[in-house]
């Protein structure tokens, strides 16, 4: 025997909770709505857990940051899925599912059929032993990507005070892992297979500011190398990690952080994928009609790039998440997925936002000596098309997604670099455009902003508009008139 509902989430990370709220929001009836999660626990705020979970005084815990707090909204208890008729299976993993068929078999054996499935599966950690690298079982060796894994090592954390951390990898785990053992009083050492931390977004001169405030914090950086094995003690305990350039590290404590692999393979062979993720049209919907993806896993079309991205943030994965569940529900109401990417951080005092896309010619602006409000845009083709800043206001944040989203000209790099946050506060002065969301870091909250595209020579546009709308007016009366002459 199984179970038949309308709409079904396979997943319970942050996009399967903005999915659930926007359900509500949408007029989904009782008992329409499936959940299927193979954690323990309700759909919560991820980025909490790099964060305020691992804080040595009052850290934070659920039921603190079940979704969708971080968005300034209603705080999705258990309690609340069950009032919302919203059946929450929980501790349940998806065993196999049937795309054409439109079943699913849960771990228990259960068969489930639905009429819209939406996957918001997310991703994996990668893990050592895909690198050739065995120990990650190691009572002491810690990935952070769920609430068991940051239970973990907040148990780690507490037996380890005044002794050593080995941090793998400079990328968000890194850094904002490295934050928080460094405020617990524990001795940091980062292990860098680059240049400089946060490679892939971070300009080596963005990335020296961060790292000379973490040394003077205490953290050391080895760059240019990577981990190759580890050292035990009889207990099976990590006591040393050796790396490829032959230096031992001491280590009371090991932090992975190198990276994250889509859960795309229930649906390998039955949809198609792009990108490693699972490809979705502008209304998040796969390349069959009933299946919708979602967040980390999902690759979609994003307009300012021109191609087809996957991104990995949870702005995206909140933001996908809303506009799957309105395309499914309001076909006839909702727009294309038009997102501004936008990925952001947080770590010891600072905190930073970028929007847009990070290629072209860069210039940087700003107070990079005081540490204080500095920043840097991308430019391609004559156009901004990415902006990244430290230490703004609400506002500043804003008017720099702003002026992103309009892809300004720009014409003299040198005079960019002078004008540096004015250049956006110009841009965005100067024009309207239509509304979209944007992220106020300091309380994680989504607010709603105004935005608009570039009205040069307004009259001569609507002129030219008007124009052809009378004419259109005109031909289709001549052709009517002329039919009923007839």
């Amino acid at each position: 025997m199984g179970r038949a509902f309308v709409y079904v989430i396979v997943g319970g990370g942050v996009a399967a909770g903005y999915a659930a709220l926007e359900f509500t929001r949408k007029g989904v009836s009782d008992g329409e709505l499936c959940i299927i999660s193979d954690e323990s626990v309700a759909p919560y705020e991820r980025p909490a857990l790099s964060k305020g979970f691992l804080l040595p005084e009052d850290p934070t815990r659920l039921p603190s940051f079940h979704t969708c707090v971080a968005a300034n909204d209603e705080i999705l208890t258990p309690k609340w899925y069950k009032e919302h008729g919203i059946e929450l299976l929980l501790g349940t993993r998806v065993r196999s599912v049937d795309v054409r068929r439109m079943t699913l078999v849960s771990s228990t054996g259960e068969t489930i059929s639905y009429n819209f499935l939406i996957i918001a599966t997310g991703a994996r950690a990668l893990k050592l032993e895909e690198f050739g690298v065995e120990g990650s079982d190691a009572e002491n060796v810690c990935y952070l990507r769920d609430l068991s894994d940051a239970n973990k090592l907040a148990t780690v954390i507490q037996s380890s005070s005044n002794g050593n951390a080995v941090v793998i990898g400079g990328g968000y785990i890194g850094m904002e892992c490295a934050a928080s053992l460094v405020i617990n009083k524990i001795n940091v050492t980062m292990v860098l297979p680059g240049a400089h931390c946060m490679a892939r977004l971070f300009t080596p001169k963005i990335a020296t500011m961060y790292e000379d405030y973490y040394r003077s914090k205490g953290v050391t950086f080895i760059k240019g190398t990577v981990m190759t094995s580890f050292e035990f003690d009889s207990d099976k305990k990590v006591t040393a990690v050796n790396l490829k350039d032959g230096r031992q590290l001491p280590a009371d404590l090991v932090v992975v952080g190198i990276g994250i692999l889509p859960n795309t393979g229930l649906f390998e062979g039955q949809l198609t994928m792009e990108k490693g993720g699972i490809k979705v049209n502008s209304k998040m919907q796969s390349s069959d009609s009933s299946v919708y993806a979602i967040g980390d896993v999902a690759t979609f079309p994003v307009k300012l790039y021109g191609e087809m991205r996957r991104l990995e943030h949870v702005d995206s994965a909140r933001k996908s998440a809303r506009h799957a569940v309105s395309a499914i529900m309001e076909p006839e109401k909702a727009g294309e997925f038009d997102y501004l990417p936008c990925f952001y951080s947080r770590f010891f005092a600072f905190s930073w936002q970028f929007y847009g896309d990070h290629v072209g010619q860069v210039v940087h602006f700003g107070e990079y000596e005081e540490g204080k409000v500095f920043g840097a845009y991308w430019v391609k083709e004559g156009h901004l098309v990415g902006t990244f800043l430290e230490g703004g206001s609400k506002e500043e944040y804003e008017t720099i997604s702003k002026a992103t989203e309009m892809k300004p000209a720009v014409t003299d790099m040198e005079e960019l670099g002078r004008e540096g946050l004015r250049f956006a506060q110009t841009v965005v002065s100067q024009q309207v455009v239509p509304e979209v969301e944007v992220v106020d870091q300091s309380s994680e909250m989504v607010r709603q902003m105004s935005i608009v595209a570039t009205m040069e020579k307004p009259l001569h546009v609507w002129h030219a508009v008007s124009g052809v709308v009378v004419a259109a007016s005109v031909a289709a009366f001549a052709l009517w008139y002329g039919r009923r002459r007839r």
